[in-house]
């Protein structure tokens, strides 16, 4: 994936996934998210870096906050914004999504943010792709890179050294692309143990990350975590995961207000969204002294406007 995602000179030319991806590319791209973020609370504005340029939306599958987030970002750096819309576009009468680019790309189309649920969609896109970039907003259970970025810069801001952590990932891990590009980034930035909690039939292959340590028993894994990240657990996947009812995979494998007590103190409690209260999370942890759930939302638009600037050479 390096030869798609890096141009010639090794510089950022797509964003696809983070596997692979360097620590000095990663690193790159989370202190110039620490940059803007900090312009643009500053001043209340912030540099206009995308004015002239065009961003085109490609969601293929529903979204609030990543689809919201990206729009903010690029509106916010001065880029032109189009929503595509999916159910009344040419797609639906059997053109393909190379034909539906190169018409978009004729138009001056300047970067792609694409969702899709097929893995690897992104990347074809990237392929046929002549000039404009492409920006991964999750891909099936393969990656979404930006949520990976927007998650390490959340932990960054509190634990500079990563070495020094201990990350537990709880849920359905094996469906979810977000678990995945949360593993690649802090791989790749260091971790000290990276802990992976669940029912085993919702856990990864035992080969696809060495590295992690499967804990199924939920207490253990917490114990002594500095980070806990919870997953959402989709209700078709209950039958899968041999729990009878919500009660209880909260029960087995809800953060819950004494469960945290098992982790640091200052343990960082983490979602991706949407919640399911009650059923990964309780409410009262959720919303807590040491859930920083929101800083996450909010950290998406300094990520996602590092993205769009750095790969269209702003």
């Amino acid at each position: 994936m390096s030869g798609l995602q890096l141009d010639s000179n090794g510089r950022l030319r797509h964003l696809i996934t983070l596997e692979g991806l360097d620590r000095k590319h990663i690193e790159a791209l989370l202190d110039r998210a620490t940059e803007l973020r900090d312009a643009f609370a500053d001043s209340g504005g912030g540099p206009q870096l995308l004015s002239g340029r065009t961003i085109i939306n490609l969601f293929f599958e529903a979204s609030t906050r990543t689809r919201t987030s990206f729009e903010l970002a690029a509106r916010r750096l001065g880029a032109t914004v189009l929503n595509f819309e999916i159910s009344s576009s040419s797609t639906n009468k059997g053109e393909t999504l190379e034909d539906t680019l190169s018409t978009l790309e004729a138009m001056q189309a300047d970067a792609f943010v694409v969702r899709h649920r097929e893995n690897g969609t992104p990347a074809r896109l990237a392929r046929h792709s002549r000039r404009a970039v492409i920006l991964n907003a999750g891909d099936g259970n393969n990656a979404h890179p930006t949520q990976g970025l927007l998650d390490a810069l959340t932990i960054r801001d509190r634990h500079a050294d990563f070495s020094r952590l201990k990350v537990t990932l709880c849920g359905d891990i094996r469906h979810s692309r977000v678990a995945r590009s949360d593993l690649h980034v802090l791989t790749a930035l260091g971790a000290g143990e990276i802990r992976l909690s669940g029912p085993a039939a919702l856990m990864p292959a035992s080969d696809e990350f060495p590295n992690c340590h499967i804990v199924e028993n939920f207490d253990d894994a917490v114990a002594g975590s500095d980070v806990v990240i919870m997953l959402r657990l989709q209700r078709e996947r209950m039958a899968e995961a041999l729990v009878n009812d919500e009660a209880d995979y909260f029960r087995r494998y809800g953060l819950t207000t004494e469960r945290l007590r098992r982790a640091a103190a200052d343990a960082l409690v983490m979602h991706p969204g949407p919640m399911n209260r009650g059923i990964e999370i309780a409410a009262d942890v959720a919303d807590g002294p040491q859930s920083v759930i929101l800083d996450q939302v909010s950290n998406g638009i300094p990520v996602r406007m590092a993205a769009m600037a750095s790969l269209l050479e702003a």
